[in-house]
């Protein structure tokens, strides 16, 4: 068999695009802000997780542009040999600070981050213990571990206690990985009752704070600001492409199991490292997040109008807590159909099917930034009631 014959008979793509219901690989035209331009047009943008709204913010571009002249365009290299910039170890002592570790260290992409942690920390002994919503850079971590995964269900606890008793006796380290907020419903993690279980158990605790840092807490330190729970997660991982306005993630813990992950994580030490524009970007943006704690005001003064606007026409949002709203449909076809409705109407949304949720569960991911303007909010909604109304998702 010719190895690319699955390639070719894969035709999925093709067949949306000629109907008009592809909605994947949209090329944007403009910079990322609560509008932006496709093919001439001009569209509102719910499907970003610009949740703070600094990408356009001038003190960003700016800092941007004084690493690119101080420092050039990039470090070419991995940050264990060339690739290591003072503006590395600044942002990392930063972000410790901020998030009150001990430690932290900066990846080039968040999803670099869960691999490279992840498999680096848990031996072949070991056992994971994962939730079935996790990001896949989770499950991509918890692949390449050496270690057994074992999954419970979505957020339940119950389930959770009933694989660590399980496997109580095993003398093998032990580690619970869990997203904060969860990506596509939204949902926060049960942080209370995962910390409980992990001292019960003698687990190691981590956390990926990915859509949580710069949204969750008073100060937008995340999860576990947000629960109050900060000094019961062992490892807290974020991400900088969201909140922080540039590229790149970080992990942050203890200072030698920090230390360790330095020195074995490959998706670190074999990948290029993180950009001086983008180092730059994320240290001005935690700079403004600590000046301007009224842009998390107005993201969840935004967040709770929708939310309830959403609820009262009738459409299904799940159980989500957070700036992530989505609108549940169910079946992949509704979804794309409702989807294009909105597109058409200068709306851009986020179709998401399975694997990315459970089959039968498709849904719009719709998300919302501190700097939508009512007017713009207003104009979301009224589409969002008379197309749901025209499809038939609400009456």
């Amino acid at each position: 068999m010719d190895l690319f014959e699955k390639c070719y008979k894969d035709t999925r793509a093709e067949e949306a695009i000629a109907k008009g219901y592809y909605p994947y690989f949209k090329a944007i035209q403009s910079g990322a802000g609560s509008t932006v331009m496709i093919d001439g047009r001009e569209f509102i943008m719910i499907g970003s997780n610009n949740y703070l709204g600094l990408t356009q913010d001038p003190r960003i571009k700016e800092a941007a542009i004084d690493a690119l002249d101080t420092f050039g365009s990039g470090c070419t290299g991995s940050r264990f040999l060339n690739g290591t910039l003072t503006l590395h170890e600044e942002l990392e002592e930063k972000l410790a600070d901020f998030v009150h570790k001990e430690a932290c260290l900066v990846f080039s992409t968040g999803f670099q981050v869960n691999q490279g942690t992840i498999s680096s920390v848990v031996g072949k002994d070991d056992l994971i213990f994962g939730d079935r919503g996790n990001h896949a850079s989770i499950v991509d971590g918890c692949r390449l571990a050496f270690g057994k995964t074992y999954k419970y269900k979505h957020n339940d606890m119950e389930d959770l206690e009933r694989l660590l008793q399980t496997h109580n006796n095993n003398s093998c380290g032990k580690l619970i990985v869990s997203d904060g907020v969860f990506s596509m419903e939204g949902d926060i993690v049960d942080l209370p009752k995962i910390t409980k279980l992990a001292k019960k158990y003698n687990t190691r605790l981590m956390i990926d704070d990915a859509h949580s840092c710069g949204v969750l807490g008073k100060h937008g330190r995340g999860t576990g600001e947000h629960f109050d729970l900060e000094n019961d997660i062992d490892l807290m991982m974020g991400t900088f492409s969201k909140s922080f306005a540039s590229l790149g993630g970080f992990i942050a813990g203890e200072k030698k199991v920090v230390e360790y992950i330095k020195h074995h994580a490959r998706s670190l030490i074999f990948s290029a490292s993180m950009p001086p524009s983008a180092v730059a970007t994320v240290n001005t943006a935690l700079d403004i997040l600590k000046a301007e704690p009224e842009r998390l005001d107005n993201l969840w003064k935004n967040t709770a109008k929708m939310k309830k606007a959403f609820d009262e026409m009738g459409f299904n949002t799940g159980d989500t807590q957070t700036p992530i709203i989505p609108i549940i449909i169910g079946e992949d076809m509704h979804t794309f159909g409702f989807w294009k409705l909105l597109f058409e109407q200068g709306i851009f949304t986020n179709p998401v099917i399975s694997p990315a949720v459970e089959p039968g569960h498709a849904l719009l991911r719709t998300s919302y930034m501190a700097t939508h303007t009512d007017d713009e909010l207003d104009r979301v909604l009224a589409i969002f009631n008379r197309l749901g109304k025209k499809f038939g998702l609400i009456n």
